[in-house]
Protein backbone atom coordinates (compact mmCIF):
# COMPACT_ATOMS: atom_id res chain seq x y z
CA UNK A 1 0.00 0.00 0.00
CA UNK A 2 1.55 3.65 -1.09
CA UNK A 3 1.50 6.61 1.42
CA UNK A 4 -0.59 9.95 0.32
CA UNK A 5 2.35 11.62 0.90
CA UNK A 6 3.11 15.28 1.30
CA UNK A 7 4.60 15.79 -1.59
CA UNK A 8 4.30 18.71 -4.31
CA UNK A 9 5.77 19.28 -7.73
CA UNK A 10 5.18 21.84 -10.15
CA UNK A 11 4.70 21.15 -13.74
CA UNK A 12 5.48 24.62 -16.25
CA UNK A 13 3.27 23.88 -19.18
CA UNK A 14 2.62 25.12 -22.56
CA UNK A 15 0.61 24.56 -26.08
CA UNK A 16 2.00 21.31 -28.10
CA UNK A 17 3.63 20.03 -24.91
CA UNK A 18 5.03 16.45 -25.34
CA UNK A 19 1.82 14.34 -24.06
CA UNK A 20 3.95 11.64 -22.85
CA UNK A 21 5.98 13.61 -20.98
CA UNK A 22 3.02 15.05 -19.28
CA UNK A 23 0.41 12.29 -18.65
CA UNK A 24 2.47 9.60 -17.57
CA UNK A 25 4.68 11.56 -14.99
CA UNK A 26 1.17 13.60 -13.89
CA UNK A 27 -0.96 10.47 -13.76
CA UNK A 28 1.93 8.50 -11.87
CA UNK A 29 2.69 11.27 -9.94
CA UNK A 30 -0.86 11.85 -8.58
CA UNK A 31 -1.68 7.69 -8.37
CA UNK A 32 0.59 7.72 -5.07
CA UNK A 33 -0.76 10.79 -3.12
CA UNK A 34 2.15 13.20 -4.84
CA UNK A 35 0.23 17.13 -5.60
CA UNK A 36 0.81 18.52 -8.93
CA UNK A 37 0.18 21.80 -9.81
CA UNK A 38 0.13 22.05 -13.43
CA UNK A 39 0.85 26.04 -14.74
CA UNK A 40 1.12 28.57 -17.50
CA UNK A 41 2.42 31.85 -18.12
CA UNK A 42 -0.47 34.14 -19.34
CA UNK A 43 -3.08 31.38 -17.98
CA UNK A 44 -5.31 31.05 -15.08
CA UNK A 45 -6.92 27.75 -13.25
CA UNK A 46 -9.25 25.82 -15.60
CA UNK A 47 -7.44 27.35 -18.82
CA UNK A 48 -6.51 24.48 -21.59
CA UNK A 49 -3.01 24.09 -23.18
CA UNK A 50 -3.19 22.03 -26.00
CA UNK A 51 -1.23 18.38 -26.46
CA UNK A 52 0.70 16.73 -29.24
CA UNK A 53 1.97 12.96 -29.55
CA UNK A 54 5.54 13.49 -31.19
CA UNK A 55 6.37 10.35 -33.00
CA UNK A 56 8.91 8.73 -36.37
CA UNK A 57 6.07 7.80 -38.93
CA UNK A 58 8.51 6.99 -41.74
CA UNK A 59 9.83 10.37 -42.27
CA UNK A 60 13.67 11.55 -41.73
CA UNK A 61 12.45 13.61 -38.27
CA UNK A 62 9.66 12.81 -35.94
CA UNK A 63 5.80 14.17 -36.83
CA UNK A 64 3.57 16.54 -34.28
CA UNK A 65 -0.03 15.19 -34.03
CA UNK A 66 -2.09 17.13 -32.06
CA UNK A 67 -4.26 14.86 -29.64
CA UNK A 68 -5.83 16.61 -27.08
CA UNK A 69 -5.87 19.42 -24.21
CA UNK A 70 -4.78 19.54 -20.63
CA UNK A 71 -6.62 21.71 -18.39
CA UNK A 72 -4.48 23.52 -16.15
CA UNK A 73 -5.02 23.46 -12.35
CA UNK A 74 -2.65 26.09 -10.57
CA UNK A 75 -2.06 29.56 -11.44
CA UNK A 76 1.10 30.44 -12.88
CA UNK A 77 1.40 34.21 -10.85
CA UNK A 78 0.93 32.49 -7.54
CA UNK A 79 3.77 29.95 -7.88
CA UNK A 80 6.31 30.08 -4.58
CA UNK A 81 9.28 27.44 -5.57
CA UNK A 82 10.01 27.30 -1.85
CA UNK A 83 6.36 25.26 -1.41
CA UNK A 84 7.80 22.49 -4.25
CA UNK A 85 9.67 19.87 -3.83
CA UNK A 86 10.65 19.79 -7.84
CA UNK A 87 9.53 21.46 -11.06
CA UNK A 88 9.06 19.17 -14.48
CA UNK A 89 9.09 20.20 -17.91
CA UNK A 90 7.97 18.49 -20.42
CA UNK A 91 9.33 18.36 -23.91
CA UNK A 92 7.25 19.66 -27.18
CA UNK A 93 7.37 22.98 -29.13
CA UNK A 94 6.36 25.52 -25.92
CA UNK A 95 9.80 24.55 -24.66
CA UNK A 96 11.42 27.24 -27.65
CA UNK A 97 8.30 29.74 -26.69
CA UNK A 98 8.74 29.97 -22.69
CA UNK A 99 12.65 29.46 -22.81
CA UNK A 100 12.67 33.00 -23.91
CA UNK A 101 10.41 34.01 -21.33
CA UNK A 102 12.12 35.75 -18.19
CA UNK A 103 9.38 34.98 -15.84
CA UNK A 104 9.57 31.28 -17.00
CA UNK A 105 13.79 31.38 -16.91
CA UNK A 106 13.88 33.13 -13.66
CA UNK A 107 11.51 30.49 -12.31
CA UNK A 108 14.05 27.58 -13.19
CA UNK A 109 16.54 29.47 -11.99
CA UNK A 110 14.87 30.08 -8.68
CA UNK A 111 14.48 26.18 -8.26
CA UNK A 112 18.38 26.02 -8.86
CA UNK A 113 19.04 28.47 -6.58
CA UNK A 114 17.00 26.51 -3.77
CA UNK A 115 18.48 22.97 -4.98
CA UNK A 116 15.14 21.33 -5.75
CA UNK A 117 14.68 18.65 -8.30
CA UNK A 118 14.49 19.94 -11.78
CA UNK A 119 13.47 17.61 -14.26
CA UNK A 120 13.76 18.66 -17.99
CA UNK A 121 12.88 16.32 -21.09
CA UNK A 122 13.59 16.31 -25.29
CA UNK A 123 13.88 19.79 -25.54
CA UNK A 124 13.17 21.41 -22.55
CA UNK A 125 16.49 21.33 -21.40
CA UNK A 126 16.41 25.15 -23.13
CA UNK A 127 15.27 26.10 -19.90
CA UNK A 128 18.49 25.42 -18.37
CA UNK A 129 20.35 26.55 -21.49
CA UNK A 130 18.68 30.30 -21.00
CA UNK A 131 19.07 30.22 -17.14
CA UNK A 132 22.88 29.65 -17.36
CA UNK A 133 22.58 26.51 -15.73
CA UNK A 134 24.80 24.91 -17.59
CA UNK A 135 27.97 25.96 -17.13
CA UNK A 136 30.46 23.84 -15.35
CA UNK A 137 30.33 20.77 -17.25
CA UNK A 138 26.81 19.58 -15.92
CA UNK A 139 26.32 16.27 -17.20
CA UNK A 140 23.11 16.77 -19.54
CA UNK A 141 21.26 14.81 -22.16
CA UNK A 142 18.11 15.34 -24.72
CA UNK A 143 16.96 14.89 -27.85
CA UNK A 144 20.32 14.36 -30.24
CA UNK A 145 19.45 17.78 -31.72
CA UNK A 146 19.78 19.57 -28.92
CA UNK A 147 23.71 18.38 -28.47
CA UNK A 148 25.22 21.70 -29.90
CA UNK A 149 23.45 23.47 -27.68
CA UNK A 150 24.12 21.75 -24.46
CA UNK A 151 27.67 21.87 -24.84
CA UNK A 152 28.05 25.60 -26.23
CA UNK A 153 25.85 26.28 -22.31
CA UNK A 154 29.30 24.59 -20.85
CA UNK A 155 27.30 21.54 -20.34
CA UNK A 156 28.72 17.86 -21.00
CA UNK A 157 27.00 16.09 -23.52
CA UNK A 158 25.65 12.45 -22.29
CA UNK A 159 24.53 10.03 -24.35
CA UNK A 160 23.27 6.15 -22.98
CA UNK A 161 25.71 4.30 -24.90
CA UNK A 162 25.43 0.82 -27.32
CA UNK A 163 21.98 1.63 -28.35
CA UNK A 164 20.47 0.11 -31.60
CA UNK A 165 16.62 -0.74 -30.83
CA UNK A 166 14.31 1.55 -29.39
CA UNK A 167 13.81 -1.33 -26.69
CA UNK A 168 17.30 0.08 -25.29
CA UNK A 169 16.30 3.29 -24.65
CA UNK A 170 16.33 3.54 -21.41
CA UNK A 171 18.04 5.69 -19.79
CA UNK A 172 18.55 9.36 -18.03
CA UNK A 173 21.19 10.85 -16.20
CA UNK A 174 20.82 12.79 -13.31
CA UNK A 175 23.49 15.36 -11.75
CA UNK A 176 23.12 17.07 -9.02
CA UNK A 177 19.24 18.10 -8.63
CA UNK A 178 19.34 18.38 -12.07
CA UNK A 179 17.77 14.92 -14.49
CA UNK A 180 17.47 14.76 -17.84
CA UNK A 181 16.39 12.69 -20.43
CA UNK A 182 16.21 12.31 -24.33
CA UNK A 183 11.94 11.86 -24.38
CA UNK A 184 9.27 9.73 -24.06
CA UNK A 185 10.73 5.80 -24.39
CA UNK A 186 13.03 6.31 -21.23
CA UNK A 187 9.80 7.00 -19.43
CA UNK A 188 9.52 4.11 -17.15
CA UNK A 189 13.34 4.31 -15.74
CA UNK A 190 13.16 8.33 -15.39
CA UNK A 191 10.15 7.75 -13.49
CA UNK A 192 11.66 5.40 -11.00
CA UNK A 193 14.76 7.76 -10.64
CA UNK A 194 11.99 10.19 -10.09
CA UNK A 195 10.20 8.93 -7.05
CA UNK A 196 13.53 7.56 -5.62
CA UNK A 197 14.76 11.76 -6.14
CA UNK A 198 11.49 12.52 -4.30
CA UNK A 199 12.36 10.70 -1.16
CA UNK A 200 10.17 7.78 -2.15
CA UNK A 201 11.21 3.64 -0.68
CA UNK A 202 9.32 1.34 -3.64
CA UNK A 203 8.86 -2.58 -2.10
CA UNK A 204 7.61 -5.65 -2.65
CA UNK A 205 5.34 -7.56 -0.28
CA UNK A 206 6.53 -10.53 -2.39
CA UNK A 207 10.42 -11.37 -1.40
CA UNK A 208 12.27 -12.81 -4.69
CA UNK A 209 9.66 -12.22 -6.57
CA UNK A 210 9.48 -9.94 -9.50
CA UNK A 211 6.02 -8.67 -10.45
CA UNK A 212 5.10 -9.43 -13.79
CA UNK A 213 2.35 -8.22 -16.12
CA UNK A 214 0.82 -8.56 -19.40
CA UNK A 215 -1.03 -6.23 -21.47
CA UNK A 216 -2.85 -7.31 -23.87
CA UNK A 217 -3.32 -5.04 -27.06
CA UNK A 218 -4.27 -4.20 -30.54
CA UNK A 219 -4.83 -1.55 -32.89
CA UNK A 220 -6.32 1.46 -31.71
CA UNK A 221 -5.44 0.83 -28.48
CA UNK A 222 -6.18 4.48 -26.41
CA UNK A 223 -2.70 6.21 -26.35
CA UNK A 224 -2.44 6.88 -22.38
CA UNK A 225 -4.33 3.68 -21.26
CA UNK A 226 -1.52 1.42 -22.46
CA UNK A 227 1.10 3.71 -21.91
CA UNK A 228 0.79 5.29 -18.42
CA UNK A 229 0.29 1.81 -16.62
CA UNK A 230 3.02 0.30 -18.83
CA UNK A 231 5.61 2.81 -17.96
CA UNK A 232 4.27 2.96 -14.54
CA UNK A 233 4.52 -0.54 -13.56
CA UNK A 234 8.62 -0.27 -14.88
CA UNK A 235 8.91 2.15 -12.82
CA UNK A 236 7.87 -0.01 -10.10
CA UNK A 237 10.48 -2.46 -10.97
CA UNK A 238 8.03 -4.76 -12.22
CA UNK A 239 8.73 -7.11 -15.47
CA UNK A 240 5.99 -5.52 -18.57
CA UNK A 241 5.31 -6.67 -21.96
CA UNK A 242 2.60 -6.20 -24.08
CA UNK A 243 1.48 -8.67 -26.91
CA UNK A 244 -1.23 -9.21 -29.69
CA UNK A 245 -2.19 -11.64 -31.78
CA UNK A 246 -1.67 -10.71 -34.94
CA UNK A 247 1.91 -9.21 -34.96
CA UNK A 248 5.61 -10.12 -33.92
CA UNK A 249 7.78 -8.02 -31.36
CA UNK A 250 8.84 -4.91 -32.05
CA UNK A 251 5.97 -4.35 -34.24
CA UNK A 252 3.80 -1.60 -33.69
CA UNK A 253 0.05 -1.06 -32.61
CA UNK A 254 -1.35 2.20 -33.64
CA UNK A 255 -2.62 4.13 -30.69
CA UNK A 256 -5.81 6.78 -30.45
CA UNK A 257 -6.58 9.37 -28.32
CA UNK A 258 -10.26 10.74 -27.42
CA UNK A 259 -10.40 14.43 -27.33
CA UNK A 260 -13.64 15.95 -25.86
CA UNK A 261 -13.74 19.49 -27.70
CA UNK A 262 -16.22 21.81 -26.43
CA UNK A 263 -19.45 21.45 -27.98
CA UNK A 264 -19.37 18.40 -28.96
CA UNK A 265 -21.19 15.46 -27.05
CA UNK A 266 -18.59 12.74 -27.98
CA UNK A 267 -14.69 12.79 -28.08
CA UNK A 268 -12.81 13.10 -30.94
CA UNK A 269 -10.28 10.45 -32.28
CA UNK A 270 -6.94 11.27 -33.21
CA UNK A 271 -3.51 9.31 -33.35
CA UNK A 272 -1.64 9.05 -30.68
CA UNK A 273 1.92 7.61 -30.42
CA UNK A 274 2.41 4.40 -31.65
CA UNK A 275 2.96 1.70 -28.97
CA UNK A 276 5.89 -1.61 -29.79
CA UNK A 277 5.23 -5.12 -29.42
CA UNK A 278 7.57 -6.54 -26.81
CA UNK A 279 6.57 -10.05 -26.58
CA UNK A 280 5.82 -12.71 -29.44
CA UNK A 281 2.12 -14.01 -29.22
CA UNK A 282 4.33 -17.94 -29.49
CA UNK A 283 6.31 -17.33 -26.32
CA UNK A 284 3.40 -15.94 -23.96
CA UNK A 285 2.17 -18.27 -21.08
CA UNK A 286 0.01 -17.48 -18.32
CA UNK A 287 2.01 -19.03 -15.59
CA UNK A 288 4.91 -16.54 -16.77
CA UNK A 289 2.70 -13.29 -15.49
CA UNK A 290 1.05 -12.46 -12.36
CA UNK A 291 -1.76 -10.20 -14.29
CA UNK A 292 -3.11 -9.78 -17.51
CA UNK A 293 -4.70 -6.28 -18.27
CA UNK A 294 -6.56 -5.06 -21.26
CA UNK A 295 -6.25 -1.10 -22.01
CA UNK A 296 -9.02 1.16 -23.45
CA UNK A 297 -10.05 2.13 -26.90
CA UNK A 298 -10.83 0.40 -29.97
CA UNK A 299 -8.60 -2.37 -29.64
CA UNK A 300 -10.91 -4.90 -27.34
CA UNK A 301 -13.60 -4.98 -30.25
CA UNK A 302 -10.33 -6.38 -32.20
CA UNK A 303 -9.62 -8.49 -29.54
CA UNK A 304 -13.44 -10.15 -28.89
CA UNK A 305 -13.28 -11.49 -32.52
CA UNK A 306 -10.28 -13.38 -31.94
CA UNK A 307 -10.38 -16.59 -30.08
CA UNK A 308 -6.55 -16.87 -29.10
CA UNK A 309 -6.96 -13.17 -27.27
CA UNK A 310 -10.05 -14.26 -25.36
CA UNK A 311 -9.42 -17.82 -24.37
CA UNK A 312 -5.72 -15.72 -23.02
CA UNK A 313 -7.79 -14.05 -21.23
CA UNK A 314 -9.42 -17.38 -19.45
CA UNK A 315 -6.55 -19.20 -18.66
CA UNK A 316 -5.68 -15.67 -16.36
CA UNK A 317 -9.06 -16.51 -14.60
CA UNK A 318 -9.08 -19.52 -14.08
CA UNK A 319 -5.45 -20.15 -12.75
CA UNK A 320 -6.55 -17.20 -10.47
CA UNK A 321 -4.76 -14.67 -11.60
CA UNK A 322 -4.91 -10.82 -11.31
CA UNK A 323 -7.23 -9.66 -14.53
CA UNK A 324 -7.13 -5.68 -14.92
CA UNK A 325 -9.16 -3.12 -17.82
CA UNK A 326 -9.82 0.42 -18.49
CA UNK A 327 -12.90 1.79 -19.98
CA UNK A 328 -13.53 -0.28 -23.32
CA UNK A 329 -11.50 -2.93 -21.94
CA UNK A 330 -14.45 -4.27 -20.31
CA UNK A 331 -15.62 -5.58 -23.69
CA UNK A 332 -13.38 -8.27 -24.04
CA UNK A 333 -13.50 -8.85 -19.72
CA UNK A 334 -17.50 -9.81 -20.30
CA UNK A 335 -16.77 -11.96 -23.57
CA UNK A 336 -14.25 -14.16 -21.16
CA UNK A 337 -16.70 -14.74 -18.25
CA UNK A 338 -14.25 -12.03 -16.43
CA UNK A 339 -17.19 -9.87 -14.79
CA UNK A 340 -19.67 -12.40 -13.84
CA UNK A 341 -20.99 -11.67 -10.04
CA UNK A 342 -18.11 -9.14 -10.03
CA UNK A 343 -18.35 -5.71 -8.99
CA UNK A 344 -16.51 -3.22 -11.75
CA UNK A 345 -16.32 0.50 -12.79
CA UNK A 346 -17.93 1.11 -16.33
CA UNK A 347 -17.50 4.35 -18.51
CA UNK A 348 -21.18 4.50 -20.78
CA UNK A 349 -19.55 2.42 -23.49
CA UNK A 350 -19.22 -0.94 -21.77
CA UNK A 351 -22.68 -0.66 -19.66
CA UNK A 352 -24.16 -2.76 -21.79
CA UNK A 353 -21.44 -5.28 -22.19
CA UNK A 354 -20.99 -5.35 -18.46
CA UNK A 355 -24.82 -6.03 -17.47
CA UNK A 356 -25.47 -8.71 -20.02
CA UNK A 357 -21.93 -10.44 -19.06
CA UNK A 358 -23.46 -10.91 -14.88
CA UNK A 359 -21.07 -7.87 -13.91
CA UNK A 360 -22.62 -5.65 -11.26
CA UNK A 361 -21.64 -1.64 -12.12
CA UNK A 362 -20.75 0.55 -8.62
CA UNK A 363 -22.20 3.49 -10.58
CA UNK A 364 -20.77 5.48 -7.31
CA UNK A 365 -16.59 4.77 -7.98
CA UNK A 366 -14.66 5.12 -10.78
CA UNK A 367 -12.08 2.39 -9.87
CA UNK A 368 -13.19 -0.86 -8.30
CA UNK A 369 -10.93 -3.52 -7.10
CA UNK A 370 -13.43 -7.01 -6.07
CA UNK A 371 -11.50 -9.54 -5.18
CA UNK A 372 -8.74 -10.37 -8.45
CA UNK A 373 -9.83 -8.21 -10.72
CA UNK A 374 -9.10 -3.96 -11.05
CA UNK A 375 -11.39 -1.81 -13.28
CA UNK A 376 -11.12 1.57 -13.72
CA UNK A 377 -13.58 3.45 -15.84
CA UNK A 378 -11.79 5.85 -17.99
CA UNK A 379 -8.72 7.33 -19.26
CA UNK A 380 -9.06 10.27 -16.73
CA UNK A 381 -9.20 7.42 -13.54
CA UNK A 382 -5.81 6.37 -14.41
CA UNK A 383 -4.46 7.32 -11.13
CA UNK A 384 -6.85 5.72 -8.90
CA UNK A 385 -6.33 2.55 -11.35
CA UNK A 386 -2.73 2.22 -10.57
CA UNK A 387 -2.63 2.76 -7.17
CA UNK A 388 -5.34 -0.19 -6.81
CA UNK A 389 -3.94 -2.25 -9.16
CA UNK A 390 -0.38 -1.58 -7.33
CA UNK A 391 -2.06 -2.37 -3.91
CA UNK A 392 -3.35 -5.58 -5.29
CA UNK A 393 -0.22 -6.83 -6.39
CA UNK A 394 1.03 -6.14 -3.28
CA UNK A 395 3.68 -3.06 -4.50
CA UNK A 396 4.09 -0.17 -2.32
CA UNK A 397 5.36 3.40 -2.99
CA UNK A 398 6.12 5.07 0.52
CA UNK A 399 7.54 8.62 1.16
Amino acid sequence: MGSMAQKSVLMLCGEFMEAYETIVPLYVLQAFGVSVHCVSPGRKTGDKCVMAAHDLLGLEIYTELVVDHLTLNANFDGVIPDQYDAIIIPGGRFTELLSADEKCVSLVARFAELKKLIFTSCHSQLFLAAAGLLTGGMKCTAFESMKPFIELSGGAWWQQPGVQTLFEITDCVKDGSFMSTMGWPTLGHSLKVLLESLGSKISSSKENHQTSLLFLIGDCVEDYSINVPFKAFQALGCKVDAVTPTKKRGEKCATIVHDLEDGRQLPTEKFGHNFYVTVAWDDVSADDYDCIVVPGGRSPELLVMNPKAVELVRKFVEKGKFVAAIGMGNWLLAATGALKKKRCASSYGTKVAVKVAGGEIVESERCVTDDKLVTAASTSDLPAFLYALSTALGLSVVF
